[in-house]
């Protein structure tokens, strides 16, 4: 990239020189023709771009590892003595790592859509790499209450009430009451309950609901009552609004269920999933050109409106394409017209990977996060110009989250990214809106000056129970051995983190302007549990949080008809906030002698049995993010964080002494027994067992654990990449030897 442009003869062979002819291709048939943009225009400030930042990119990443030196080496000075709170809190100010926190402000962001700035709903994080699950996502807006509960563990599966593939009355009836319940809670009518209604009409702008004896009543606040479809007398759609979100109870006598119900009801549609997070990182194995081709491509047909997925299930060829918008007539008469699907983000890559999308003069591979930046924007901005009747942002913005950033500077950079690559595209500033995750320590202690510089395209904080832990124990590897994981989650440092991320976000100015974000439920098999426990979310004053799928989407958005988030935020700005003494508290295990070699075998085996089941799939399969079975069974939800909280608490107690490399090595062995028994019959899966010296999915967990200590900020994503790399290659070069032998 260092060579100017002016001295080549030809442009073309310039840039496949140093862009992958692949990506170069895709970017110059399948994206810029859809935009008003010059090809050597635009590759001629990308190039421009990279030269500035890679290296400004770089010098970010070696700063965390300078800093991480000087932690290090204070933890070494003071082991043994009593934790200073005060003290250290010092020096991290000493070091940079904690800055000067700044005068009170608001953000000023602006041309937020509403699924953002005023409602508050469930949201989904797919990997957009899988089409088949990015159009699910993106479809989730809408999901049938009905499907949700009869299909889960809501509806207990004891006798008489199983779900099976006959429809089984006795718990559909079990359902429609739930249903019926959730209906009275939250549309409660002046008199009665849903339950006993047997029809529903519209009477001027008043909806009635009619009982057997004859009487009638209206809902208690008639400003529920929104829209319908057909007929008023005899409406085929009831649409109802609480908290700014939507409910449409479906009325026909001739289906399945319309026909058992009294008044008809054939299915309650949930607005669900109002945003999506479409993944490039976490939750995705791209790790070549290839990959994120795959990935670019998927997000250009989201934008576009015209991706499709096909597959077969239960035996009959499905295509799935993007839903298009509900429209209904309002009470005034007017069309009343309702999003068919999620408003999408877009999660870019960290600073911390490089790609062979593009590589500079010398042949080093370029950041990956760069390359993201431009790429998803230029995608997005088609989205922008109205061409397509599937629209996405309604307010003229692009969404990208940008993870796994290290305070205000990191923060500062990525927002001169931004800057540049909308002048780049010539897009008006700000155009570009920021998710900022709050997931790094140096992050959450640095909160509010970190909202301040991107006070202009903020729209998004969360925090992330898992990533955030891994960077405590990474950040903290020598100030002892940390407690076992399921006692971290229970001390008072991540109740405060918790409570300081909604704290700082509303000092801030979040509310009706941003989202403040709670972390994933991990046990997409759990609902039951879900909703008796994932309503804390919305009563913590987050106005958004992450959930496993559709299902889950559709049952958390029950949890928003219940509360009222912008009353709860308002409630909560009068409280007294987190404190950073709390956060900065490191959740050490102090009695060594507390602790069992039971339970540490039992810490140990849990550990690496999530680790390699994780790994199995992603570095010989590329699957990113699936429900991984832990030790007992119980499916969870993996991707990289859990990687990372799993190797990294390992790679501590390693450390420490808690326990040895021979323990770790003997359980690994143990235990990619039990991986593979668990994983029978999967397609294409490859055992780790009996020689597990030959299992690539083996060794690349080992020297996840063994050199935890060296990765980067504990990051997982080196590794990974660098065996997942392996495997392609050989498969690559097998197929090459096969066609050989075959010719």
């Amino acid at each position: 990239m260092n060579m100017p442009l002016e001295q080549q003869k030809n442009f073309d062979a310039l840039q496949e020189t140093l862009v992958n002819k692949d990506f170069y291709r895709f970017v110059n048939e399948e994206v810029l023709p859809l935009t008003t943009l010059d090809r050597e225009a635009f590759w001629d400030n990308f190039n421009r771009l990279m030269s500035d930042l890679a290296p400004r990119n770089r010098e970010l990443c070696s700063i965390r590892g300078r800093i991480q030196a000087q932690i290090d080496a204070w933890h070494k000075t003071h082991k043994g003595k009593r934790f200073d709170t005060k003290a250290y809190k010092a020096f991290l100010k000493e070091i940079g790592y904690i800055v000067e926190e700044g005068a009170p402000f608001s953000i000023e962001t602006t041309n937020v859509d509403e699924e953002i700035a005023t409602i508050a709903g469930p949201q989904l994080v797919v990997p957009v790499k899988n089409a088949r699950f990015a159009l699910n996502a993106a479809n989730a807006r809408w999901g049938s209450l009905y499907d949700a509960l009869y299909g889960t563990n809501v509806i207990p599966q004891s006798t008489g009430l199983k779900a099976s593939s006959k429809y089984n009355t006795a718990r559909g009836s079990r359902v429609i009451a739930y249903a019926k319940e959730f209906l009275d809670d939250a549309f409660p009518l002046q008199d009665g309950s849903h339950k006993d209604v047997i029809s529903y009409m519209v009477y001027f702008q008043d909806l009635l609901a009619t009982f057997a004896d004859g009487s009638m009543s209206g809902l208690r606040e008639n400003k529920q009552f929104v829209a319908c479809d057909g007929p008023k007398s005899d409406p085929t759609s009831i649409v109802l609004k609480n908290n700014g979100l939507h409910i449409e109870i479906q009325i026909d006598r001739n289906g399945y269920i319309g026909a058992q119900d009294l008044a008809g009801v054939d299915d309650i549609q949930m607005e669900s999933a109002l945003t999506t997070i479409m993944d490039c990182e976490d939750s995705v194995a791209a790790v070549d050109a290839e990959d994120k081709i795959e990935v670019y491509r998927n997000w250009l047909g989201l934008m576009q409106g015209d991706l499709v997925s096909s597959f077969v299930k239960g035996g009959k060829q499905i295509k799935r394409r993007p839903n298009s918008d509900k429209i209904f007539t309002s009470k005034d008469g007017d069309s009343y017209r309702l999003h068919g699907r999620s408003l999408l983000l877009i999660r870019n890559v960290g600073h911390l990977m490089d790609s062979d999308l593009m590589t500079d003069s010398s042949g080093q591979e370029l950041p990956e996060g760069i390359i993201d930046a431009v790429i998803t924007t230029l995608i997005g901005s088609i989205d922008l110009q109205q061409k397509s009747t599937i629209r996405n942002s309604r307010e003229g913005s692009i969404y990208i989250v940008k993870p796994k950033m290290h305070g205000p500077d990191e923060v500062a950079f990525t927002c001169e990214l931004f800057s540049r690559v909308e002048d780049m595209l010539s897009l008006p500033r700000n155009t570009i809106k920021l998710g900022i995750m709050d997931e790094e320590r140096r992050t959450t202690v640095n909160l509010k000056e970190c909202i301040r510089i991107a006070k202009e395209r903020i729209v998004f904080i969360n925090t992330g129970f898992l990533d955030r832990t891994g960077d405590e124990i990474h950040t903290s590897m020598h100030a002892g051995a940390f407690l076992p994981k399921a006692e971290i989650k229970n001390q008072p440092w991540i109740s405060a983190y918790e409570n300081w991320n909604v704290d700082v976000g509303l000092a801030c100015g979040f509310q009706g302007k941003a989202q403040i974000g709670k972390g994933m439920w991990a046990m997409p098999d759990e609902m039951e549990k879900m909703m008796n426990e994932k309503i804390g979310h919305p009563r913590a004053g987050a106005n958004t949080a992450w959930v496993p799928s559709p299902t889950a989407a559709t049952l958390h958005a029950m949890h928003y008809h219940h509360v009222d988030v912008l009353s709860i935020q308002e409630e909560l700005k009068n409280r007294e906030p987190a404190k950073l003494d709390d956060i900065l508290t490191i959740p050490l295990l102090e009695d060594r002698e507390s602790i069992t070699q039971q339970d540490i075998s039992k810490e140990l085996e849990n550990n690496i049995q999530s680790i390699l089941g994780y790994m199995v799939r992603w570095i010989e399969q590329g699957v990113g993010c699936s429900k991984v079975p832990d030790i007992n069974n119980v499916g969870l939800m993996e991707d990289r964080a859990t990687l990372r909280i799993s190797s990294q608490h390992i790679a501590n107690w390693l450390l420490h002494g808690i326990c040895n490399e021979n323990q770790v090595l003997g359980i690994m062995e143990r235990m990619a027994a039990v991986v593979d028994q668990q994983n029978v019959g999967i397609p294409g899966y490859i055992p780790m067992t009996p020689d597990t010296e030959q299992s690539t999915a083996f060794a690349s967990a080992k020297e996840l654990i063994l050199k935890g200590t060296a990765q980067p900020s504990g990051y997982t994503e080196p590794v990974l990449h660098a065996y997942r790399r392996r495997v392609k290659s050989a498969k690559t070069s097998n197929t090459q030897q096969s066609l050989t032998e075959t010719v």
